[in-house]
């Protein structure tokens, strides 16, 4: 969740950014000083990937695969949250 709202943060910042007229006319540290909301939204979303939030993101998916992959030898698998799922036994004649 805090990933999507600094991110959208970061987008509008840059939307904001891009669009003035001043940020042509002057330097780009003035430019990023000038526009203090995208500078420290696109800092807080490179820390955020620096401390690995994106991992965070993907780790879910991943672990459920790596888990149905071990479930279908046994005629089982598994949802997104993990739930337990019994498939129907195969009838052998």
């Amino acid at each position: 969740m805090i990933l999507i709202v600094v991110s959208v943060c970061t987008a509008t910042g840059a939307w904001n950014w891009l669009i003035d007229p001043e940020t042509q006319k002057v330097s780009f540290f003035t430019s990023l000083w000038n526009h203090p909301f995208f500078t420290i939204s696109c800092i807080t979303l490179i820390g955020l990937f620096f401390a690995g939030i994106h991992k965070r993101v993907v780790a879910p998916s991943i672990i459920a695969a790596r888990c149905r992959t071990v479930l279908a030898e046994y005629n089982m698998s598994c949802d997104d949250t993990g739930k337990l799922i019994l498939k129907p036994r195969p009838h052998v004649q």
